[in-house]
């Protein structure tokens, strides 16, 4: 063994380097640790993975809190967005015309005649306002708002038929006077009425059928009673008095009952002019 070499150390393994000294710590920054004399304890190492998994778990309920905060003030955002939509749902909007259940409401005074008159209907035709004498209101036909100005049809019903009803003579150079196709500007309609037993004396009329054939033909004079509706609602609006159905003389032209072989008289067109006169001027 040469002399030139210290003799080795028995605490210091060869790969260990040289000794650490006694007091312990850290050596310097950048030098790798050394190993600590025979018995000394060595120091604890920072336990960075616990470090770690505290910082993580205090991050964690942070973000939990601030979690649970959002939600909570968007639960209230949501319900007080919700909470006046369920109160203004229920409650009518004021001014708008309608009422719960019924939509829009009436004009207030405007009779409504379809309201509790199943019979209500839309005329097509003038015949068809002969239907308010049966008591049914048209719907399109003009309201009735006094009779200056008004446009009237009359019409009368059949002895045989009594809900059978027919166009009477309205003059045309009169005010009130309404072509066919003018039946929805007519607000009054005249009803004459046959008036059961007052059928006359029949007045014997001779004709010729279609086979030249002579036939005799019992005229039955009668009375009618004529009264005034509005053609919109079928309201009694006047009474136009009692119209004759005089059997003076044979029509040239004459509808009859081929089994009863019998006719009646027409309603008098000068009184029901006279009665028109008056109501309607």
């Amino acid at each position: 063994m040469s002399d030139s070499y210290p003799p080795p150390d028995p605490n210091v393994t060869p790969w260990s380097g040289p000794p650490a000294p006694q007091q312990g710590g850290y050596p310097p920054y950048g030098q790798p640790p050394t190993q600590p004399y025979y018995g000394a304890p060595l120091p604890p190492a920072p336990n960075t993975s616990n470090k770690g998994l505290i910082i993580g778990l205090v991050a964690g309920a942070v973000v939990v809190i601030l979690a649970i905060c959002g939600a909570g003030i968007g639960i209230l955002v949501a319900y007080d967005d919700d909470e006046p939509a369920r109160g203004t749902s229920t409650t009518p909007t004021l001014g708008t015309g309608s009422t719960p259940g019924t939509g829009v409401a009436p004009t207030p005074g405007q009779a409504d005649p379809s309201k509790n008159n199943n019979n209500s209907m839309t005329a097509r035709y003038s015949s068809d306002l002969s239907n308010v004498c049966e008591g049914s209101p048209i719907l399109n036909a003009a309201p009735y708002s006094g009779p200056a100005g008004a446009k009237a049809y009359t019409f009368s019903n059949n002895p045989d038929r009594p809900t059978s009803w027919s166009s009477t003579y309205v003059p045309s150079d009169k005010s009130y006077y309404a072509k066919g196709a003018d039946y929805q500007k007519v607000s009054v309609v005249g009803c004459l009425k046959f008036d059961e037993g007052s059928q006359g004396v029949p007045k014997k009329c001779q004709y010729k059928d279609k086979t030249e054939k002579q036939i005799s033909i019992d005229y039955v004079s009668s009375r009618y009673t004529l009264t005034f509706y509005a053609a919109r609602t079928a309201e009694k609006i006047g009474d136009g008095g009692t119209v004759t159905a005089p059997t003076n003389r044979c029509p040239s032209f004459i509808s009859y009952d081929r089994t009863t072989m019998r006719a009646y008289a027409a309603p008098d067109s000068g009184t029901i002019e006279a009665a028109l006169d008056k109501f309607l001027s």
